[in-house]
C-alpha cells in the first residue's frame, strides 16, 4: 500500500533524527555530574593587559536604526586594553543606519576608541562579503562578531580570549541568551528551542569531539582559522555554517563557553521568523550541497562523518513532517475500514515514540541546566513541538530551493527594540512586515485538513492516536493565527 509505506518512510526520517538528539540527551545525562573542588567564582576573572593580543570587534549592518547604537555602545563598554581594541562597523545600510552609526562612531572616536564605519554602498556576498571586506582592514589577531540584535557584557572577551590556550583553536563559541523571551508564545517558544540547541547540541557535539557550528555572532575567530579555510563565502545562506565546516575540515578545533552567555533579541513577529527560519534552513541545505561530499572524503572518524551529516541536514525533517500530517488521518481511517496494513504495521510505527523521547529529552535537560524554574518552563514543551511542525511548508519551501540551486537575497531578521518602536508597538516599524504571505493559506488549509482528520480519528476511538495528530493542528493553525492576528494588528494601528 503507497499510503503506508510512505508513512513509514517519513516516520523513519523523523525516528533517525529524534535518535540522534535521544544520543545527545543520553551523553548530556551521562557527563551532568558535579565536579570535584569548589565552585568557580564566576567574577574572577584574568586582567586583560598590554600582553594580550589585539582584537577585532566586527559588527555586521544592515537597515537597524532601532539597535545600533545600543550595540556600538555595549561593544565600546568592552573591558579590554584600548590600544588592544578595535571595533568596525561593518554598514551596509540604505536608511538612516549610516548616519546614526556614522555619529556613534565619531563619538567614541573622540574618547579615544579604534573604532571605524566602513560603509559599503552596495551588498556584494550580503553578511559575508560585508565581514570579508572588514577583514582587510583589521588589525586583530582576533576576531569577535556580534549581530545587531546581541548585547555582550562588558567582560566577554576577558572570558572569551583565555580559551584560545592552544594554537589549533580556531574559534570559540558563546551561547545566546534572550533579553525579550516573556514578551510573548512566539518568543517563548523561540529561546525554548534555541536553549537545546545551544545547551544540549552545542555542548554535546564539542564534548564528543564532533564539528560543532559558528552561530553567526557572540563568538571569537583566529583570524588565521579564516583565512586558512579560505575566508568569508557569500554562495550560501549560512556563511557561519559553511566557514564552520570548512575550517574544521582543514584540522582547526573549536570551543563551546556554555558559561558564557550573550543576550540577543529574538524576532517579534511571524514574518521575520518565518524570514530567519528560512535562511537558516536554506542556508543549511546549501552548506549540506557544498560540503557533505568533501566531509565523507576526508580522514574525519567515522562519529565526525555520521554527526556531521545528520548536523548538515537536519532541516530535511520538515517535508517529512507534512507527509505525516498528510498520511497520519488518512492511514487511520483505511484501517479502520479494514483495509490498512494492519496491527503489526501500526505496533512498528510505535517505535517512533523512541524519537519523540529524543526530542523531550533534549528540551528538558537543557531546561534544567539553564533555568531553576525548569519543571514550569517544560509547560511550553507542546506548544513548541506544535510551533516547529507548522514551520514545515516554509521550511520545505527553503529546502526545495536549495537543492533545485535557486539563489535568493539575504534576508535580514528585523530587529525592533523597546527603546525604538515603544513597547508592544514594534508593527509600528517601518522595518515591520505584517502582510500575509502566500504560504499562510497552505498552513491554514493545512490547519483546517489536520483539524478534520482529528475529529474522525477520535469519532473512530483511536485515542493514541489524538496527540500526534492534535500537534499537527495546532502547529499549522498557531503560524495561521499569528500571521492573521499580526495583519489586523498593523491595519487597526493604520486606521486608528
Amino acid at each position: 500500500m503507497v499510503t503506508a509505506t510512505l508513512y513509514a518512510i517519513a516516520m523513519a526520517v523523523l525516528l533517525l533524527y529524534g535518535l540522534n538528539l535521544l544520543w545527545m540527551a543520553a551523553m548530556y545525562a551521562r557527563q551532568d555530574r558535579l565536579r570535584p573542588g569548589p565552585v568557580p567564582d564566576p567574577d574572577d576573572l584574568p586582567h586583560p593587559d598590554r600582553s594580550w593580543p589585539t582584537v577585532t570587534v566586527q559588527l555586521p549592518l544592515y537597515n537597524e536604526a532601532h539597535v545600533v547604537e545600543r550595540l556600538i555602545d555595549a561593544c565600546a563598554a568592552l573591558r579590554y586594553p584600548r590600544r588592544r581594541l578595535e571595533i568596525q562597523v561593518l554598514d551596509d545600510s540604505t536608511d538612516e543606519t549610516v548616519g546614526l552609526a556614522a555619529r556613534r562612531v565619531r563619538y567614541w572616536q573622540e574618547r579615544g576608541l579604534d573604532i571605524v564605519h566602513i560603509h559599503r554602498t552596495d551588498r556584494t556576498g550580503y553578511k559575508a562579503g560585508a565581514l570579508q571586506n572588514g577583514l582587510r582592514f583589521a588589525r586583530g589577531t582576533f576576531i569577535a562578531i556580534f549581530d545587531a540584535d546581541f548585547l555582550p557584557t562588558r567582560d566577554f572577551l576577558q572570558r572569551m580570549i583565555p580559551a584560545f590556550d592552544d594554537a589549533d583553536v580556531g574559534m570559540v563559541q558563546a551561547r545566546w541568551g534572550h533579553l525579550n523571551a516573556d514578551g510573548s508564545l512566539l518568543t517563548q517558544i523561540q529561546a525554548f528551542g534555541l536553549d537545546a540547541h545551544f545547551a544540549i547540541e552545542q555542548y554535546v557535539r564539542n564534548r564528543a569531539g564532533c564539528f560543532m557550528n559558528f552561530n553567526g555572532t557572540a563568538g571569537v575567530w583566529r583570524r588565521d582559522c579564516i583565512e586558512d579555510a579560505g575566508g568569508w563565502d557569500g554562495d550560501t545562506l549560512a556563511e557561519d555554517l559553511d566557514l564552520s565546516y570548512r575550517a574544521q575540515l582543514n584540522g582547526w578545533r573549536f570551543k563551546y563557553m556554555t558559561d558564557v552567555e550573550v543576550p540577543a533579541e529574538l524576532p517579534v513577529d511571524m514574518n521575520a521568523l518565518r524570514a530567519q527560519q528560512f535562511r537558516w534552513t536554506k542556508g543549511a541545505a546549501e552548506t549540506a550541497r557544498k560540503l557533505l561530499g568533501r566531509l565523507w572524503r576526508s580522514e574525519q572518524p567515522s562519529r565526525v562523518k555520521w554527526e556531521g551529516t545528520l548536523h548538515l541536514t537536519a532541516h530535511i525533517v520538515f517535508p517529512f513532517v507534512i507527509l505525516a500530517a498528510a498520511l497520519h488521518a488518512p492511514l487511520l481511517v483505511l484501517e479502520n475500514l479494514g483495509r490498512g496494513p494492519g496491527a503489526i504495521y501500526f505496533a512498528l510505527m510505535g517505535f517512533g515514540l523512541l524519537g519523540f523521547l529524543g526530542f523531550f529529552l533534549a528540551q528538558l535537560f537543557a531546561q534544567r541546566a539553564l533555568y531553576p524554574d525548569w519543571s514550569r518552563r517544560l509547560l511550553y514543551f507542546p506548544f513548541f513541538m506544535a510551533g516547529s511542525m507548522g514551520m514545515a511548508v516554509n521550511n520545505t519551501r527553503a529546502i526545495a530551493q536549495a537543492l533545485l540551486g535557486k539563489r535568493t537575497a539575504f534576508v535580514r531578521t528585523p530587529k525592533y527594540s523597546d527603546a525604538g518602536t515603544g513597547t508592544g508597538s514594534w508593527w509600528r516599524s517601518r522595518y515591520a512586515d505584517t502582510r500575509i504571505p502566500p504560504v499562510m493559506w497552505i498552513e491554514a488549509g493545512l490547519a483546517a485538513y489536520c483539524l478534520v482528520g482529528l475529529v474522525v480519528i477520535a469519532a473512530f476511538g483511536e485515542w493514541a492516536a489524538v496527540p500526534f495528530q492534535a500537534f499537527f493542528a495546532l502547529g499549522f493553525g498557531l503560524v495561521t493565527a499569528y500571521n492573521i492576528r499580526q495583519f489586523r494588528l498593523q491595519r487597526s494601528s493604520a486606521a486608528a
